[in-house]
């Protein structure tokens, strides 16, 4: 099975940033080919998709990080990025990237937590 690996959590107080990457390197030359999510599950809760980048290069968010969080993708290094600025408290989650949506391929997750 390709499993996708996500870094880049941590902790990080209210107004700070985090840059969280997947390697998708299992996918190989297909990874061009994968519409590309990021999702967050906090404990007790549905895990939510928080932003996507199709293979066209369209992107959208939930109003909730919108303006504050971009997922871009590098194809050459099949690496998907997440970047989060402005971090609040509510951020805080364990975050999976997505290749496929469902029924695709996942990460084991990494944590964010923001502290007030």
């Amino acid at each position: 099975q390709v499993q996708l690996v996500e870094s880049g959590g941590g902790s990080v107080q209210s107004g700070g940033s985090l840059r969280l990457s997947c390697d998708a390197s299992g996918l190989g030359s297909d990874f061009s080919n994968y519409n590309l999510y990021w999702y967050r599950q906090s404990p007790g809760k549905q895990r939510d998709m928080v932003a996507a980048l199709t293979i066209g290069s369209s992107v959208s968010y939930i109003d909730s990080v919108r303006g504050r969080f971009t997922i871009s993708r590098d194809n050459t290094k099949n690496v998907l990025y997440l970047q989060m600025n402005s971090l609040r408290p509510e951020d805080t989650a364990v975050y999976f990237c997505n290749a496929g949506g469902n029924g695709g391929y996942w990460g084991q997750g990494t944590q964010v937590t923001v502290s007030s």
